[in-house]
């Protein structure tokens, strides 16, 4: 029997195109559109200037374009930045139905890699869904998640990652389980990462498992070696988390046949997933009853365990940097009930220091449900109590938050959020060019020409 890794390395080379259902390419570009959106709306933000800053420093060849900028670096630095890029407002794409994951942190390496190889839009279309179907099963391998035991999900992107950009460089069997034996030797994410007071990491855990893929097959491409039976050998993953029940059967079933990409979701909220059923139900809760912000007087959100622990341990009453603010379940439904959204700008620093959401937060109490933990992780309900000075109560519940499978973004919604987000940066006409070649992208004739679409033209 071929090893697991051998497996998952034998589907990314033989998927073709034309095998791929239409729907599952057309959920491909969308989320490649709200990914390049993210991206470009995280340019102007203080720690994605430290990293560019960073990544000037490394230097390296002109292989790939890092977004916004247009500046040129090698594979692994480009698929680096421009995952943290896509990374750093919390705003991109979200899996959850067993281990959270953002598929799209990985799609940096396959733009990297494919413009470096001078593949086409088809063939990057190809490595999208191969990162994808990789990590939206390895999400599922695992009950209880890897989350629930203690680690961040840049612990499953380190398999994916490797194997996206091994089939973008044109690597052979033997050296694509070469690659993700070697990027799976390295990237064990801690998720202490996402608990506490949040720092930079936060949003740099994945994508340096995206990095670490692109090296890996980098390294493997030269003849270099690594493990091969990563999950079911010695000391692998099957022994070492051993306090989870793994299944190779969810890895592998499927695979070239039933495309997930489809059940990935969107994000409506530029924040934590767990965050948006509450924020829905309180939104829904406030626009229903035509509720004045000044008249409340008390919130109640009922919610999971986690909920009411990771994202509203002390430190989440009190969030003074932008990760713990979006990490932050007391926040958002501070922000959802004073301001009727919660967009990017609510996580400025001026935003932060806003007195009426400060003065909200000592009126939100978030309990766990024994009930709502019985529905977890299938179901992720939230609900919202919403009780107002005159003694009047106003309930809400909410299992599905906007942007999710069972609640799609229409293609408008999710052009108005690409506009939105990349505006600042792209000019009305660019904003269309993007747009369209995105749409038909398996008509670009190299990757590196879609790039280029990318780079600011709107002056700051």
């Amino acid at each position: 029997m071929p090893s697991i890794s051998r497996q998952m390395a034998r589907f990314a080379l033989d998927l073709g195109y034309d095998s791929i259902p239409e729907n599952a390419r057309y959920e491909a570009k969308r989320f490649l559109l709200d990914s390049v959106g993210c991206a470009l709306a995280a340019l102007d933000h203080e720690d994605m200037r430290q990293a560019y800053a960073y990544i000037q420093q490394l230097g390296g060849n002109n292989q790939a374009t890092i977004i916004g900028h247009g500046a040129r670096t090698n594979m692994a630095n480009a698929a680096l930045m421009n995952a943290l890029l896509v990374r750093a407002m919390d705003y991109n794409d979200i899996y959850w139905k067993q281990d959270p994951s953002h598929p799209s942190d990985i799609l940096p390496a396959a733009l990297a890699t494919a413009e470096a190889a001078s593949l086409s839009g088809r063939d990057l279309l190809v490595g999208i869904l191969i990162a994808y179907e990789l990590e939206m099963r390895l999400c599922l391998a695992a009950d209880p998640g890897v989350r629930e035991v203690g680690w961040h999900h840049a612990s499953l992107t380190q398999f994916v990652s490797p194997l996206v950009a091994g089939r973008m460089l044109g690597l052979t069997e033997d050296q694509m389980v070469a690659a993700c034996g070697i990027s799976g030797s390295s990237h064990f994410t801690l998720g202490g990462v996402v608990a506490g007071h949040l720092t930079n990491m936060k949003n740099t855990a994945d994508p340096m498992a995206t990095e670490a893929g692109v090296r890996a097959a980098m390294l493997a491409l030269t003849g270099y070696s690594g493990p091969v039976e990563l999950f079911e050998g010695k000391e692998g993953v099957f022994e070492v988390i051993s306090n989870v029940n793994w299944s190779a059967e969810k890895m592998l079933g499927g695979l070239g046949s039933q495309f997930l990409i489809t059940e990935c979701g969107y994000k409506a909220f530029p924040t934590e997933a767990l965050t948006h059923q509450p924020i829905t139900a309180a939104l829904e809760a406030m626009a229903e009853n035509d509720i004045d912000p000044k008249s409340v007087e008390h919130i109640l959100v009922r919610t999971t365990t986690r909920g009411a622990d990771i994202l509203s341990d002390p430190s989440k009453y009190e969030p003074r940097t932008k990760e713990t603010a979006d990490h932050s379940l007391p926040y958002c439904i501070a922000v959802a009930v004073a301001k009727g959204n919660v967009l990017p700008s609510d996580f400025e620093a001026a935003a932060l220091a806003d007195p009426f959401v400060w003065s909200l937060l000592p009126k939100i109490e978030v309990v766990a449900d024994d009930e709502i933990d019985s529905l977890f992780p299938k179901v992720k309900r939230a609900i919202v109590t919403i009780t107002t000075e005159d003694g009047r109560r106003f309930t809400k519940q909410e299992d599905h938050a906007k942007g999710r499978a069972e609640r799609p973004l229409s293609d408008e919604e999710l052009i108005d959020k690409f506009r939105a987000n990349a505006g600042h940066a792209l000019t009305d006409r660019r904003l269309d060019e993007v747009v369209r070649a995105t749409f038909e992208l398996e008509s670009v004739p190299a990757v590196g020409d879609y790039m280029a679409l990318l780079v600011r033209d709107r002056s700051q």
